[in-house]
């Protein structure tokens, strides 16, 4: 399956706006395809504004994440990976998500055989009928 990081990050960022507050990301800016302004980056990561009034032409894409916003007065291009973002969150109550930093495809790992020697026969319920 591919990966749900995009799915989520277009569904927090939606449910952000319509409760009328700001959503922000936060960014690992040292991840390969990250393009962001570099005097802004502290300790390696980013936290970008991305409301509506913020940013133009934003793209939550599936692949990549791209905006115009401006930074110090001058308009520039944000382009950024969608594994990058750590976290989308409002910045009024910090209430949002954040994701693995390994930039995975945040599926979880397959159940593990316990290596019983089950049948396929189902349990015995522990209930009875009572009359």
């Amino acid at each position: 399956m591919t990966s749900s990081r995009p799915y989520l990050i277009r569904a927090l960022h939606e449910w952000v706006v319509d409760n009328g507050m700001t959503p922000h990301i936060l960014v690992d800016a040292e991840a390969e395809g990250v393009d962001v302004p570099q005097q802004y980056i502290e300790n390696g990561k980013i936290v970008l504004n991305i409301s509506p009034e913020s940013v133009i032409s934003l793209s939550l894409a599936n692949d990549y994440i791209s905006f115009n916003a401006r930074f110090g007065g001058q308009p520039t291009d944000i382009l950024l990976p969608v594994s990058a973002v750590i976290a989308l969150y409002a910045r009024e109550n910090g209430q949002g998500m954040v994701f693995a930093e390994d930039g995975g495809d945040d599926t979880p790992p397959p159940p593990q055989d316990g290596g019983d020697d089950h049948d396929d026969r189902p349990e015995r319920s522990h209930l009875r009928v009572v009359k």
